[in-house]
């Protein structure tokens, strides 16, 4: 079945730095999208960035030249390095594989914590 598992979260402080990692599994990897998603509580969740299967990315106006989405398709795990992380980037970060003609639904896995404080 398919699986999404996100590691990488912790306490940064503003200004630090840290790299999420999604690896996932039961899907061929190299043929499906993934994004990058964020929720705080009370908040809809957010797109971050994503990763078309050729490598194209897209970023939120609020990371962009601070956030870097990529891939390894030989290891199944698509990445998010942040840097330059502030306070308002604490959120429960979630990966998602994305619906296309090679998966039939959107996966999610079940969150990684960031959080940003001095």
């Amino acid at each position: 079945q398919v699986q999404l598992v996100e590691s990488g979260g912790g306490l940064v402080q503003p200004g630090g730095s840290l790299r999420l990692s999604c690896a996932a599994s039961g899907f061929t990897f190299s043929r499906v999208g993934m994004s990058w998603y964020r929720q705080t509580p009370g908040k809809e969740r957010e797109q971050v960035a994503s990763i078309s299967t050729g490598g194209t990315t897209n970023y939120a106006d609020s990371v962009k030249g601070r956030f870097t989405i990529a891939r390894d398709n030989a290891k199944n795990t698509v990445y998010l390095q942040m840097n330059s992380l502030k306070p308002e980037d604490t959120a429960a970060y979630y990966c998602k594989a994305v619906r296309s003609v090679y998966l039939q639904r959107d996966y999610w896995g079940q969150g990684t914590q960031v959080t940003v404080s001095s």
